[in-house]
Formats: structure tokens, C-alpha cells, sequence
């Protein structure tokens, strides 16, 4: 395989951050955010994205850029819809032209969250959100296009740089006698890191193989749910030797009704992985050994 040009969109985000890593080894890596000089790479200017990708002219588009402030998109409408849906159609259509691959982050929000089963790539969408409606509207425009595309739909993203919901537990845990945490919703934790290997590997074989262009669920292996999520990480602390003043049997389990939010949120965030794992030949870790990683090195600094 030639090395590739690759055009990474949202560089400084979790994701953003760990796909420079991976994607530098396929070839020459132009990574860009919305605060770059030499190109354009703010998801506002629809018109700089698009002579941005014809200037650079790469073999593949990654997007790692996104409205992510699930709640905040019910006030900023057109903001999120900006971000997440034309300016996704705009790196699609600019993809088509050129022939370049599109590589798009998606979620699970995309679905109402009903049921207690993994959702397919086939199960019909249902947003209960701003967020999930203008994600979902950012596939449908890629899919429309007519360019070749990877779009992976992912949920509980986390990562050991910037801000998460196990630092947060952490922090809350050694400050607090006793912690509130969401047990009605379920999903699998998935490190930013293996997100972006994943996408490294499917890039090597899509380009190779046209036609696993589509629409994937990439998610770690297993479930639990928050409160699960936040046991695990305190109980790994309090072994660690982290000063935990907290007791396990202080850690409530509460509905999400307990935390009322602008936006909703799916109580059922399961994906299932199996046509990932099929196509693409790999076998995703469980959910916990990616937590304890990148714990182990939140601990050690």
C-alpha cells in the first residue's frame, strides 16, 4: 500500500488527539482544528472546509470534529446542526469529487435508547436529542453523497487527557462520604486510543478493499452502566492506594430522572460490534481493560 495523505478534522479533541498517533505511520498527516492558520479546519465556515479539501487534495478525510455538548445543543439548534450536519455533507460532497475516503464519527444517540438488546447499523434511528438528530443527520448526509466512507458509531468515549467521568468519580470520591450515580442506563466504555486504532486499521484495509465502505458500531466488548462504570474505577483507586473516602456501600444507585438534563439521554446505549469485528478481522478488548490502562496512567501523575 503507497502512503497515504490523510486530512484529520478536530485534532485536539479525545478522539482528535489519539488519531494523530495513529494515523501518522499510514503516510503524510495534515491535522487541523478550528483554530489553524494555514488551512481552514473551523466546522463554521462551510465554504473554507471545502477549498481546504480541494487545496490539500488527500487520499482520506478523518473527522474527529463535532458538537459534542449534548445539552447545550438544545439551546444552540443551529450551532450543533452547523457542526454536525452540513458541515459533514460538505466534507462528503468535497470527497466524492476528489475520491477520497471520508472517515465519520457518530454515536448511539442516533437511537431512542428503548429495549434492553445491541442496536444494529440496520435498527431505525430515533433521536431523542439536538445532538442525536444532527448527528444523525450528518450520516444520512455523507451516506447521500455518493463517496466512499467509514462512519463509526460510538458511545462513552473517554480518554486519559482532558476530562472524563472516571476523573470525575475519582475526585468526587475523595472529596465526598457518599455519591449519587446512574444505574438505568447501559453501555460500554471505549477509550479514545482504541478508537483510533481501530480506524487506523480499517483505513489500511478499505483502502485496499472498496467495498467495506459503511456504516459500523464500534464500541469496547461488554456493558454496565454508570454506576457500574463508577465502582469499578473507585474500587481500582481505593486498591491503587488512592486515599478513597467514599465507602462502596455509599455509592447509590439512582435512576436518570434523579439528574434531569436538558436533553435526554438513551437508557440503552449498546451497539452491536459484530459486523465491525467481521469485516474487519479484529477482535474488540472488554471495556474494563482499556479503563484500568488509562487509569494507571491518570494515577501516576
Amino acid at each position: 500500500m503507497k502512503p497515504l495523505k490523510i486530512l484529520l478534522l478536530g485534532k485536539n479533541g479525545q478522539v482528535g488527539w489519539e488519531l494523530q498517533r495513529s494515523l501518522a505511520p499510514l503516510g503524510e498527516l495534515i491535522a487541523l482544528d478550528s483554530q489553524s492558520l494555514d488551512f481552514c479546519g473551523d466546522f463554521t465556515n462551510l465554504a473554507g472546509l471545502a477549498q481546504t479539501i480541494q487545496s490539500i487534495a488527500p487520499d482520506v478525510i478523518v473527522n474527529a470534529a463535532a458538537h459534542t455538548a449534548v445539552d447545550k445543543g438544545e439551546s444552540e439548534p443551529e450551532l450543533a446542526r452547523t457542526i454536525n450536519a452540513f458541515a459533514p455533507r460538505v466534507l462528503a460532497e468535497e470527497a466524492k469529487k476528489i475520491g477520497a475516503w471520508l472517515v465519520h464519527f457518530s454515536t448511539d444517540y442516533v437511537f431512542d435508547g428503548g429495549g434492553n438488546t445491541p442496536r444494529l447499523e440496520t435498527d431505525a434511528p430515533a433521536p431523542l436529542s439536538v445532538y442525536g438528530q444532527t448527528k444523525l443527520d450528518g450520516e444520512n448526509a455523507i451516506i447521500a453523497s455518493g463517496c466512499q466512507y467509514l462512519i463509526f458509531r460510538t458511545s462513552w468515549v473517554y480518554a486519559a487527557r482532558g476530562g472524563n467521568f472516571a476523573k470525575t468519580m475519582l475526585k468526587l470520591a475523595q472529596e465526598r462520604d457518599a455519591l449519587k450515580v446512574i444505574n438505568d442506563q447501559i453501555g460500554a466504555p471505549t477509550g479514545a486510543d482504541l478508537l483510533a486504532d481501530v480506524t487506523a486499521h480499517a483505513i489500511r484495509t478499505a483502502t485496499l478493499q472498496a467495498e467495506v465502505s459503511g456504516l459500523y458500531h464500534l464500541v469496547a466488548c461488554g456493558e454496565t452502566s454508570w454506576h457500574g462504570y463508577a465502582n469499578y474505577v473507585i474500587d481500582f483507586a481505593r486498591q491503587a492506594g488512592v486515599n478513597v473516602k467514599v465507602a462502596p456501600e455509599a455509592i447509590q444507585a439512582v435512576p436518570t430522572s434523579a439528574f434531569p438534563t436538558a436533553a435526554r439521554r438513551p437508557l440503552n446505549s449498546r451497539l452491536d460490534t459484530t459486523k465491525l469485528q467481521n469485516t474487519f478481522k479484529i477482535k474488540l478488548p472488554h471495556w474494563q481493560s482499556g479503563v484500568a490502562r488509562m487509569l494507571v496512567e491518570i494515577l501516576e501523575k
